[in-house]
């Protein structure tokens, strides 16, 4: 039987992340998330299940409302960076989710290392 496109990536984002937690303990997670229309980032502290921060091409002041490109994406991830140096965190892992490290999500990781971010 065939699994669904919708189920295939719950799979993979599963897969994924408990991966992740396992080699990454104590450490905050950057979690992105790609629609067709926007992209948006969180820094999320497990422990205490709180965003410590967030970024997204939601917000008006970065100016890409509805805009899901590599140009948005960089932009939401030097945000994401600037915005974790303030809150005092410096080193986080990557949580892609069920996506592809390819386009988008890559630019996302790139731009938030090139913050001074070390994912």
């Amino acid at each position: 039987m065939a699994n669904s496109k919708r189920q295939l990536f719950i799979k993979r984002r599963l897969r994924v992340r408990n991966k992740l937690r396992r080699v990454n303990a104590g450490r905050m997670r950057l979690s992105v998330h790609r629609s067709n229309k926007n992209i948006s980032v969180q820094l999320i502290d497990d422990v205490n299940g709180q965003t410590v921060a967030a970024a997204s091409t939601l917000e008006k002041d970065l100016g890409m409302v509805g805009k899901n490109n590599i140009e948005a994406a960089t932009k939401v991830g030097a945000t994401i960076a600037e915005r974790a140096k303030k809150a005092g965190i410096e080193e986080a892992y990557f949580d892609r989710g069920g996506f592809l490290f390819h386009g988008k999500v890559k630019a996302v990781a790139d731009a938030a290392r090139e913050g001074g971010l070390k994912i």
